[in-house]
């Protein structure tokens, strides 16, 4: 091989990898490599999450916490689950509304995330509550909460469908849950976890789940929200 042509090949298998790199661990977080991988990479980047994203109080009580709360007005004091909470994004909206009476429990799987989120909940004193576990299996008995929340993460979980069954599951029927779903141009990238509208319809119709309304919202994800089924 003479010398161009080899100098060719190697800036080619130079410039995949660095496109393997940045799909694996940038684009998709880890997600194919594997669990242990993505938690490494939240617990990496706890410190600087927030001000990586800029989460914006009018933005998150517009679209998410102040509708939620309304479509809980029914519960006094409503039991709400956050699943893959992070850094206690959607506890701290939620709870920070001022007509919202009820308790919120934060799951996630990365303990540098939840230290974090126990730090900025404090000044809710016992009105929240931390949980580190996988989304997999939840720890909570059927039927247990008013609303099952899960912001920006369902497509990094180990499996989205098993999630979305648990998540299913815990809520109390005519409970409301919220999730988003993955669009935009970097979607595809997910391959078997980027859902079409339709196919994400019916992955909550299967897990029981009636009223799914699907809304714009973000560059990069739709919000989803869905009644389970009452008895």
């Amino acid at each position: 091989m003479n010398p161009f042509a080899a100098a060719l090949l190697a800036i080619a298998g130079i410039a995949m990898t660095a496109f393997l790199f940045h799909w694996l661990f940038i684009r998709t977080e880890g997600v194919f490599v594997g669990r242990r991988v993505v938690i490494w990479l939240y617990d990496l980047a706890a410190k600087r999450y927030d001000n990586i994203k800029q989460f914006d109080p009018d933005t998150e009580s517009a679209f998410v916490t102040w509708p939620l709360q309304r479509r809980l007005k029914q519960s006094p004091a409503p039991l709400v689950l956050d699943v893959g909470t992070g850094t206690g994004r959607l506890p701290y909206f939620l709870l920070s509304e001022p007509g919202f009476n009820g308790h919120v429990i934060g799951l996630d799987a990365s303990s540098g995330m939840l230290a974090l989120a126990q730090r900025k909940l404090v000044p809710f004193g016992d009105r929240f509550m931390l949980v580190q576990q996988s989304a997999q299996d939840l720890p909570f008995a059927d039927a247990s909460f008013a609303a099952v929340t899960c912001l920006e993460a369902l497509e990094f979980l180990p499996d989205d469908v098993t999630a979305i069954a648990e998540m299913a599951r815990v809520l109390r029927p005519g409970g409301i849950l919220l999730i988003t779903r993955r669009q935009g141009p970097d979607a595809r990238f997910f391959f078997s976890r980027f859902h079409s509208r339709d196919d994400f319809e019916s992955l909550l119709t299967a897990a029981g789940l009636v009223n799914i309304d699907i809304r714009p919202w973000q560059v990069e994800y739709d919000l989803v929200w869905a009644v389970r089924t009452p008895n």
